[in-house]
């Protein structure tokens, strides 16, 4: 059976849509007239799916998105929106929301829209059960200069360690960070050979030589080459550029105050920090990133 919750200030509309769910023999409903007792209800019972008004005093369906997403990340959430809240959904969406119906739809849009988002749910669900049972998975890149791509293959390398279950959910974002920040240097520091200090000011003289070197040799020939292994205990990047290479000790502390607003030192900082080892090669040009799972 599948469970679903409608949280509606309105009693005629919880009755409502209620019933025109329950019309489908293998759901559940329940209901509750605001966010703060949907909370509750969850607290004690999880369910498969959240329906939610988005017109309601107190915690409305945009506050309510976002406590689940902190409280229950893995209950979709479809918002039930009135006319003129159109915006609103768009940013409750954008901030984790499922999907959205008029809360005036017939049974057919509104029993099509709750398989759908039920069936991407349970997709996504058997992947990361699938994935959880992973033994060892590896990738090998080579990457042009594009800072979009090194953007783009932080994000990757984020929700394969996200698929493994290497860490919880809310780390995964201080992990991207740290991939991107390696990927970026690898790319912007090594192969095209940037100093950092160009970044005060401005910053217009960096972004200009960027454009130009990432078109011109010999730059243009250098690539980011990624080696990544995956395992439900260890995630292992490393990271080579075809650059002139650098001493790391040789980088100013970035926790030093006279350097905290400085726009350069910042993200091997942020690497440290957020990933339990960095190394680097001999000559400067390749650096290992390491995150291990932590003990339960």
């Amino acid at each position: 059976m599948v469970s679903i919750l409608v949280v509606d200030d309105s009693a005629t509309d919880r009755v409502r849509i209620a019933g025109l769910l329950s019309r489908q023999s293998d759901y559940t409903v329940s209901t509750a007239g605001s966010g703060r007792e949907a909370l509750d209800l969850l607290a004690q019972q999880p369910c498969d799916l959240v329906l939610t008004d988005m017109q309601m005093p107190d915690m409305n369906g945009l506050k309510l998105v976002r406590e689940l997403r902190e409280q229950h990340p893995r209950i979709p959430v479809i918002l039930m929106t009135g006319v003129g809240s159109e915006e609103l959904a768009v940013e409750a969406i954008r901030g984790g929301a499922a999907w959205y119906v008029n809360k005036t739809s017939g049974a057919p849009w509104l029993h099509e829209s709750v398989a759908r988002v039920l069936d991407a749910h349970r997709e996504q669900s058997s992947r990361s059960a699938l994935m959880q049972q992973l033994k060892w998975d590896e990738y090998e890149l080579s990457l042009v200069n594009d800072r979009v791509l090194m953007s783009a293959t932080a994000r990757f390398l984020r929700q394969a360690v996200g698929s493994v279950d290497l860490c919880p959910v809310s780390e995964l974002p201080r992990l991207g960070i740290a991939l991107e920040e390696a990927l970026l240097n690898a790319c912007l520091h090594g192969n095209l050979e940037l100093d950092s200090k160009l970044r005060e000011g401005d910053g217009q003289e960096f972004d200009r030589l960027a454009r130009e070197r990432s078109q011109s040799l010999p730059w243009c020939d250098r690539r980011v080459r990624v080696s990544a292994s995956l395992t439900p205990e260890q995630m292992r990047v490393r990271i080579t550029d075809e650059g002139p290479g650098f001493d790391p000790s040789t980088l100013p502390d970035p926790t030093d105050p006279e350097n905290l607003l400085k726009p350069h030192g910042r993200g091997v900082m942020m690497m440290r920090l957020f990933v339990d080892d960095v190394q680097w090669n001999d000559r400067g040009n390749q650096v290992t990133l390491i995150r291990n799972r932590q003990p339960s």
